[in-house]
């Protein structure tokens, strides 16, 4: 501990990143994030079935699929990288558009909001601190969604999206590719890259056998 001529503390040891902060950080990552990440996804599917979704899905991880499991496609890189596809919806309208791209903030907004008021009532003491950061990553994605603005290649997130429906009645921006992706594309991407990774495999092997040979 360093102090100051008057005697105040300016700077406490105590105070740095220990591993009570690491174990905390590991929670965030590998179960807090990917859990809001989650139920932000079924957001965009509760809404859209009361409009008459087609071919819903929510994908969970990355790379090699392990199994399905109705709509839910499991992967085998586990981490917050979920997604949530479909091949359209029977009832379109600017108005179910606008709820389902809605849907994501109002999921993640209404669990933290529920959990909120558990804690308030004294639910949950003992892991209040996990309830807590719990919290404090949902509205993160709250308003990472609700407020307008432009993402990677200048793809407009939900709270965009939703103005321009609301301006304009329809989307302006000069991204031609779909918010949410097609389940049937997402498919047929899985299953070339699958196939590409195959060959790449039956290659080494004969790379393999041919050099033994010599």
């Amino acid at each position: 501990m360093f102090q100051a001529l008057n005697g105040t503390t300016c700077w406490d040891v105590k105070k740095l990143f220990g591993f009570a902060d690491l174990v905390s950080l590991v929670i965030s990552a590998f179960i807090i994030l990917p859990v809001v990440v989650f139920i932000r996804e079924t957001g965009y599917l509760l809404v859209s079935w009361i409009f008459g979704v087609v071919n819903p899905r929510i994908t969970i991880g990355s790379g090699p699929r392990i199994f399905t499991l109705g709509m839910f496609d499991i992967r085998k890189y586990y981490h917050l990288y979920s997604w949530f596809s479909y091949d359209g919806i029977k009832r379109q309208s600017n108005f179910a558009y606008i709820c389902i791209f809605a849907g994501p903030i109002l999921m993640n907004l209404s669990i933290a909001l529920l959990i909120n008021a558990l804690l308030a009532n004294g639910f949950m003491e003992e892991t209040k601190t996990f309830w807590n950061r719990f919290i404090f990553y949902s509205f993160y994605y709250v308003l990472f969604d609700a407020i307008p603005m432009s993402t990677i290649n200048g793809k407009p997130n939900s709270g965009m999206i939703i103005y321009e429906m609301l301006r304009y009645g329809k989307r302006v921006d000069h991204n031609t590719e779909p918010f949410l992706p097609s389940t049937s594309q997402v498919d047929e991407e899985y299953e070339e890259t699958m196939k590409q990774l195959k060959e790449k495999v039956l290659e080494k092997e004969k790379e393999k056998e041919a050099e033994k040979k010599q």
